[in-house]
């Protein structure tokens, strides 16, 4: 089945907004093991008839984001009537959804809203629970005539309206149009704490003498997602061999990322974790606190930039900044064993250092990072991590560093950091 994506919207090719969708929807279709074959960026107006006419005339399946609004630049759906000389109607329960959803919020229903009733004679509505505009399916008929064989779905742009649409609308009629497709197999392995070179080195020779399995990486945030594809067989071979020499490295195998995983597990402990922070400045906490749930088990969170906020904060004694210096071994572990004595939680993660791209010294360039994890009733541990890199990726990668750290003592890996 050859898919192509065709994204809409002046704001994407002017780089104002970042296209995610076209991501999203690509690891979506590469789950049902379907490959978008090709993504088109086009601005609104009149680029959008020709990039689906384009698109309709080589694929099987088209998906069109975006351009289904009330305002005169939303032309997505009267281009698509247009070529397959569709004529229009107003739809009565997209109507009767629109007033719904404006009497709900105290505002009249204008003209130019009820555009968004308007649905193609032949056309399906796809419900949007989250938004106004609904999405239309025009199965692979409606085009005979101009020699089209394309099933055509459009979609509204916000991520918040296109994902459960995608989900709940597009994947089972996919799956229905491509029964053969369920056969296939696609696996991601999402590992942290090892780079792209290393796996190559450690796995990527017996991957590739698997017969029928197709091996991808993708560098995410902080993590590798290795991916398997093929018929189960292969794929499942392949996992096995990424699990027996990579296994203390990988975090997932749904492709949650680390601070799911932690937040997850804390809670099937019914474990408590706060954070002492000074050079990331709460970082690590907005990552733990991105994930639903997270209230369940991170109760405190300390942003110590300064001495003084150490001390009074965490009972750094001042002794010990004169001494060692705020970027130490010692003080990353007075503060991981201060923020776990305060909070009263079971583990505290402690993180001090220099970002950069100034205030480094020889001994401590800038990029070093010590890491503290504090746990009730064992050892308190200091590792030093160097990431002579930007200040937003050392942020990035230091907290990933500490929730390593954390993941690690939870499951009883060994330790990685100097």
């Amino acid at each position: 089945m050859r898919l192509e994506l065709v994204n809409t919207g002046t704001e994407l090719c002017l780089g104002d907004t970042i296209n995610t969708n076209a991501a999203w929807i690509g690891q979506r279709m590469a789950a049902l093991g379907i490959e978008v074959a090709r993504q088109t960026v086009v601005p609104d107006g009149g680029a959008v008839r020709e990039a689906i006419a384009e698109a309709a005339s080589r694929a099987d399946v088209v998906l069109v984001s975006g351009g289904l609004g009330p305002t005169n630049d939303d032309v997505t759906r009267e281009s698509t009537a247009e070529l397959l000389g569709l004529p229009m109607v107003q739809n009565p329960e997209v109507t009767a959804h629109l007033e719904a959803y404006f009497i709900k919020r105290n505002k009249p229903v204008s003209p130019a809203t009820l555009r968004q009733a308007m649905v193609p004679v032949g056309a399906e509505v796809l419900e949007n629970a989250f938004g106004t505009a609904p999405g239309l399916y025009f199965p692979a008929q409606l085009g005979a005539a101009r020699g089209w064989h394309s099933h055509i779905f459009l979609l509204p742009g916000p991520p918040r309206e296109i994902k459960p649409m995608v989900e709940n609308c597009v994947e089972p009629r996919l799956r229905a149009l491509s029964p053969d497709g369920l056969s296939r197999l696609v696996l991601y392995l999402k590992l942290t704490g090892i780079g792209e070179s290393d796996i190559v080195e450690k796995a990527e020779k017996e991957l590739e003498a698997v017969a029928g399995l197709e091996l991808g990486y993708c560098i995410g945030k902080g993590d590798v997602d290795v991916r398997l594809a093929g018929q189960p067989e292969p794929v499942l071979r392949g996992a096995q061999i990424v699990r027996d020499r990579l296994g203390e490295f990988i975090i997932s195998e749904d492709r949650r990322v680390l601070e799911e995983v932690i937040i997850h597990s804390l809670a099937e402990r019914g474990q408590w974790l706060a954070t002492a922070e000074s050079c990331t400045g709460g970082y690590l906490s907005s990552r733990l606190t991105d994930v639903s749930g997270s209230s369940k088990v991170f109760g405190h969170g300390f942003v110590t930039y300064a001495n003084e906020a150490k001390q009074k904060h965490l009972g750094v004694p001042a002794s010990l900044l004169d001494l060692h210096g705020a970027v130490s071994e010692p003080v990353a572990r007075a503060m991981a064993d201060g923020c776990l004595a305060t909070s009263g939680a079971d583990h505290a993660l402690s993180i001090t250092g220099i970002a950069g791209p100034t205030g480094g010294t020889q001994e401590k360039p800038a990029g070093t990072v010590f890491i503290g994890l504090a746990t009730k009733g064992q050892e308190t541990l200091v590792r030093r991590f160097f990431f002579p890199i930007s200040r937003d990726r050392f942020k990035l990668l230091t907290s990933q560093a500490a929730m390593d750290m954390l993941r690690r003592r939870l499951l009883g890996l060994p330790q990685v950091g100097l």
